[in-house]
């Protein structure tokens, strides 16, 4: 099977940037997109007969959002994690089927001045005791923009970057807690110490012609799903957003 994230910095905008032809060239069979700054309807999204849409938008207007296309029928979608001061943002979407539970999801972003730090922990909190809890049933695969570059080669400039939002000590760890906690960064997994491979740059300093980037955007599964990997990659050659997609194949 095979999954592709995206945070598309706005769906709307990423169709006149040729969403649909990366997406037909693509066919995978789950696409799960954030900051889709969007609700479902307000634009004309062609994905091909028996296509299904799952659409979490923010209660805020052009804000946020995530959606996932699949031709693939759900046991259950559940949007959202359940907690009140969680999910009014439109950030998470979870898909139940038969062998594993996906999750779509766009972390908040700590902002400047690291003035959403606070939240951002509470949230990262209570996404892993979430994620936790789905894996008791079954594998879990996670995926989305996670706003953190886990370790000093997952970023361009990791000494100037230094508790900047994203790349925060409190970040980092809650990501290495995550990871500790029976998840696996397939992209690591597979290249440990691969440098100079990165998910999204600035639209400043012509940081993507430089590749001053950050890997921010990630597939985590459920450690048991290890042996399932074929492929995880970061497809830096597609355009159309400051991310670019990740890619993830399973034997599932």
């Amino acid at each position: 099977m095979k999954f592709i994230s995206w945070n598309v910095n706005g769906l709307r905008a990423c169709l006149k940037k040729g969403f649909l032809d990366f997406y037909q060239e693509q066919k995978p069979d789950f696409c799960c997109l954030q900051e889709t700054k969007m609700e479902q309807g307000q634009a004309d999204i062609d994905l091909g007969e028996g296509m299904l849409e799952y659409w979490n938008s923010a209660e805020k207007k052009g804000y946020s959002g995530t959606a996932v296309f699949t031709p693939h029928q759900p046991l259950s979608v559940r949007y959202g994690m359940g907690k009140e001061e969680h999910d009014h943002e439109g950030r998470l979407i979870t898909l139940e089927y038969e062998k594993f539970y996906l999750v779509c999801c766009y972390t908040p972003n700590s902002q400047n001045e690291l003035k959403r730090l606070d939240y951002r922990m509470e949230w990262e909190d209570a996404l892993r005791e979430y994620l936790m809890e789905l894996d008791k049933t079954k594998p879990v695969i996670y995926c989305g923009d996670l706003n953190v570059a886990h370790r000093e080669i997952d970023l361009k400039n990791p000494k100037t970057n230094r508790m900047n939002a994203g790349f925060t000590d409190q970040e980092r760890e809650k990501m290495t807690t995550l990871l500790s906690s029976g998840f696996t960064d397939t992209f690591r997994f597979l290249y440990p110490d691969l440098e100079g491979v990165y998910s999204w740059w600035s639209y400043r300093f012509s940081a993507r012609k430089n590749n001053a980037g950050w890997r921010i955007d990630y597939f985590i599964i459920s450690d048991r799903l290890q042996n399932a990997i074929k492929r995880a990659e970061i497809l830096t050659q597609v355009e159309g957003s400051d991310h670019c997609p990740v890619l993830l194949e399973l034997d599932i």
